[in-house]
């Protein structure tokens, strides 16, 4: 990958999938837990797509951990992450995903922002209401 420069020292852009190899089971892998989750969704509402700081994001975890969910959804193929010496920045991977599996941001942001469900509230296909 192509590093980008910085107006103060060098960006080191840290490697993802390339995108005809994300599997769909490691991405729901890596939206399983709910902070993953709400990071993704809280990037694709930006529809402009901005990087953003990753200590931008509210995750009440240590900062091992928060490193941890950062390197899932990197290995699962759904952001691009960046090294900037001073902190690191992170993107979602819009265009990309939505060409190899359509829908799957959308959904998930609209999932997100519903609500969790539980099985229980389904019954015979339906909804309780």
């Amino acid at each position: 990958m192509e590093a980008v420069p910085l107006s103060r020292g060098i960006a080191v852009e840290m490697a993802v999938p390339p995108i005809d190899d994300v599997d769909l089971g490691t991405v729901f892998r890596a939206l399983s837990d709910p902070h993953r989750r709400a990071v993704v969704a809280e990037l694709a509402m930006d529809r402009d797509d901005a990087e953003r700081a990753c200590s931008s994001f509210v995750m009440p975890v240590s900062k091992s951990t928060r490193t941890h969910h950062w390197r899932a959804l990197r290995e699962a193929g759904l952001i691009v992450q960046r090294d900037a010496g001073n902190g690191t920045f992170v993107r979602l991977r819009r265009a990309e995903f939505e060409q190899r599996f359509p829908g799957l941001l959308t959904t998930l942001t609209a999932l997100v922002h519903t609500g969790p469900r539980r099985v229980g509230d389904f019954r015979d296909g339906a909804r309780r209401r």
